[in-house]
C-alpha cells in the first residue's frame, strides 16, 4: 500500500528537480567572480553592478516593460470583452467562427503567427505606407493578437463557474445592463482579469520567436538580447540578468496572489451578504 505513494512522491521530486535545480544553479553562478560560467572562482556581485551600468541591457529592458504593459493591458480588455460576449450571448450571428478566430493562435505554433504577422505587416506597409518601419508597434500588435488568447480563456473559464441568478436578479430589480455588467459582473472575474494580464504580461516579456520577426533595427527587446548573447556563451551576467528576471516574476506572482485571495474573500463576504438580504 505505501509502494505507490513512495513512487508517485518520488517522480514528483524528479520532476520539480528537473525543472528548478537549474534555476538555482543560474542564481549561484550569477554570484561568481569568475568570468566562466561553469568555472567557480568565488563570490562576487560585481555582475550585478555591471548589468545596471550597462546602457545596452537598460534599452532593451525599458523596451520590453513598454511592450508588455501596453499589449498585456489592451490584450486583457479585449480578452475580457471577448470572453463576456461567448459567454453571455451564446446566440449571435457568426458565434462559432468568433469562437475559432479567437482560439486560433492558441494552438498555431508560434513560429506561424510571427510568419503571417511579418507578412501582413508587410503588405501594410505596400498598401499604405504604413508601418514605415517595424519595432515597438508591431511587436506590440503581435503581441496583443497572441496574449489576448490566455486572457479570453480565463474570462471565460470563470464566467462559466459564476452564478448567472445575482446578475438576473439585478437586472429584475431594475439594473441596466452595463450597470451589472460594471457592479457585478467584472467584480466576480476580476481575479481572472488580474491572472489573464500577469499572463499576458509574462508571455510578452518573455516573447522571442514573435518578438524576432516582427522587430526591426534598433528596437532589440530583453529576451532577443539574452539570445543575442547566449549565442556566443553564457556569461554570469547573462546569469544575473535571468537571476534579477526570475526574483521579479516571483514577487510578482506573491504579489497578485495576495490580492487575488482577498478579492476573493470580499467578493464571498458580499455574496453571502446579498442571499442574506434575499433571504
Amino acid at each position: 500500500m505505501n509502494r505507490r505513494p513512495t513512487f508517485l512522491i518520488t517522480m514528483l521530486g524528479f520532476g520539480f528537480a528537473f525543472f528548478y535545480v537549474p534555476i538555482l544553479s543560474m542564481v549561484v553562478y550569477s554570484f561568481n567572480a569568475s568570468r566562466l560560467a561553469t568555472v567557480w572562482g568565488g563570490f562576487s556581485t560585481k555582475w550585478y553592478v555591471s548589468l545596471f551600468s550597462n546602457k545596452q541591457v537598460i534599452e532593451a529592458l525599458t523596451l520590453s516593460l513598454k511592450i508588455a504593459l501596453v499589449s498585456a493591458t489592451l490584450a486583457t480588455i479585449l480578452g475580457t470583452l471577448a470572453g463576456i460576449a461567448l459567454v453571455r450571448f451564446t446566440k449571435f450571428r457568426g458565434r462559432t467562427l468568433f469562437s475559432g478566430l479567437v482560439t486560433a493562435p492558441l494552438i498555431m505554433p508560434e513560429v506561424i503567427t510571427g510568419v503571417s504577422s511579418l507578412i501582413f505587416f508587410l503588405l501594410l506597409a505596400n498598401w499604405i505606407g504604413w508601418p514605415a518601419q517595424r519595432g515597438f508597434t508591431t511587436i506590440t500588435l503581435a503581441h496583443i493578437t497572441f496574449s489576448m488568447v490566455f486572457v479570453t480563456t480565463i474570462v471565460q473559464a470563470r464566467l462559466l463557474q459564476s452564478d448567472r441568478a445575482i446578475e438576473e436578479a439585478a437586472m429584475d430589480l431594475g439594473s441596466r445592463p452595463w450597470q451589472v455588467l460594471w457592479d457585478i459582473t467584472l467584480p466576480v472575474i476580476s481575479p481572472a482579469i488580474l491572472s489573464g494580464w500577469l499572463l499576458a504580461f509574462t508571455i510578452s516579456l518573455d516573447d522571442v520567436v514573435i518578438t524576432s520577426f516582427t522587430t526591426g533595427p534598433g528596437s532589440t527587446t530583453l529576451p532577443l538580447l539574452i539570445w543575442s548573447k547566449v549565442k556566443l556563451g553564457v556569461t554570469p551576467d547573462i546569469n544575473a540578468l535571468a537571476t534579477l528576471m526570475v526574483l521579479v516574476v516571483g514577487l510578482g506572482v506573491v504579489i497578485a496572489g495576495i490580492a487575488m485571495n482577498r478579492a476573493e474573500a470580499r467578493r464571498m463576504a458580499d455574496e453571502r451578504l446579498a442571499y442574506r438580504a434575499q433571504g
